[in-house]
């Protein structure tokens, strides 16, 4: 058959986690006439709603995996902490999965991760592995520092700031690395994506404002709020980092704008980010459809920013756990150009993503000001208070 006519469906594509962003992407893959098998520990996780076939496994089930890889034309992953091992075992025979696996295995390891990019000469924070959790080490390191494990740590799990000798016993008794604590003006992020033909495209620079209490993602604002040269060097850093990776898909790299105006990689995810929400909207690409462009072969869309853009996290509120319920979505659809993606997770609990909100407009301090009104207005909640 001519490579350049497609049947229906175009491609079985297999997803490795069903999760916000499983869904995402297979809400995407379905409009573009894919098939999707997804593999998640709950039947009932967001993805099982818009994918053909779910296989019910745990993400280190060699068999189960092998039984997603087989089924599918092309294996990807909306998460990272997956068996490596297995995937690289049907890799190595053929298999097409993408990222690969080997870049995953770099990428799980926060220490190699940052080992690989300095190696390839790409500006990172001061960083040394924690041979001793005695005092004496971290005291030559230099305080303040920041203790990160090397493998499991995500959302801000995984990572503590130890100011001085006072604070050691926040100290991680687990594989870990420290690094100088940055002094930083801003947070940043790129969203960076490369096909199998080694075409390389970057998102516009965006700003993230964290949740200082859950370590999370809290307002994202696009384009960042930064002189042009200092967008010029985030997206030539993000697109260097990415093809160091020489790999295949979309990557989220997150960045900090040091107080001295110096920009340093902070981590890479290997797969759709956080950070790329704003590009269902306001984008003429989402991350999600160029994800999957990148990983079947298609040529790359673009990454125009077609509006100003925020978008917030809707996170459980505190005190709250069990069956959602969504307060104030009415009054926070009436505001103009509110956009509303509820995850379908059937239990909330404190800080938990549950879903987002984007906000598009023209003039952007209207559309942080409509994201601050939406960010009081609504509320996951549940009848089940706690604490």
């Amino acid at each position: 058959m001519d490579k350049k006519v497609f049947g229906y469906p175009l491609k079985k594509i297999g997803i490795i986690g069903g999760g916000q962003l499983g869904k995402m992407l297979s809400q995407k893959a379905k409009q573009m006439g894919f098939y999707v098998i997804s593999l998640d520990p709950s039947a009932e996780c967001p993805a099982a709603s818009v994918s053909d076939e779910i296989i019910v496994s745990d993400f280190y089930n060699p068999e189960k995996l092998k039984e997603l890889v087989k089924k599918s034309d092309v294996t990807t992953y909306e998460i990272e902490h997956i068996n490596t091992a297995a995937l690289k075992e049907l890799y190595n025979k053929g298999y097409n999965i993408l990222p690969s696996p080997y870049c995953l295995e770099i990428i799980q390891d926060k220490l190699r991760q940052k080992q690989v990019l300095k190696e390839a000469g790409l500006p990172v924070p001061k960083f040394e592995k924690v041979e001793s959790f005695d005092i004496s080490f971290f005291e030559s390191f230099g305080f303040p520092l920041v203790q990160k494990a090397t493998k499991g740590g995500y959302d801000g799990r995984g990572v503590v700031v130890i100011k001085d000798s006072r604070s050691m016993d926040k100290i991680l008794k687990t594989e870990s690395y420290v690094e100088k604590f940055v002094d930083v003006e801003k947070e940043l992020a790129v969203i960076v994506a490369r096909n199998q033909k080694g075409d390389v495209v970057s998102y516009p620079v965006v700003e993230m404002v964290f949740d200082e209490a859950a370590n999370i993602l809290d307002m994202l604002i696009v384009p960042a709020r930064v002189e042009k040269d200092i967008e010029d060097e985030a997206k030539k850093i993000a697109i260097k980092a990415v093809e160091t990776l020489q790999s295949v898909g979309v990557f989220g790299v997150e960045l900090f704008l040091t107080k001295d105006r110096k920009i340093l990689i902070n981590e890479i995810a290997p797969r759709p980010h956080n950070s790329g929400h704003y590009t269902i909207e306001a984008c003429i690409t989402s991350q999600f459809e160029q994800h999957l462009r990148a990983i079947c072969g298609l040529p790359l869309g673009s990454t125009k920013l077609l509006s100003p853009a925020v978008m917030i996290n809707l996170l459980g509120e505190e005190g709250y756990r069990g069956t959602p319920l969504i307060e104030g979505l009415e009054e926070a659809l009436s505001i103009e150009g509110v956009s509303f993606h509820f995850y379908g997770k059937k239990l909330t609990a404190p800080f938990r993503k549950m879903g987002h909100v984007t906000v598009v407009d023209n003039d952007q301090e209207r559309a942080i000001e409509k994201a601050r009104k939406v960010k009081e207005i609504l509320k996951i909640k549940s009848e089940v208070k706690i604490g």
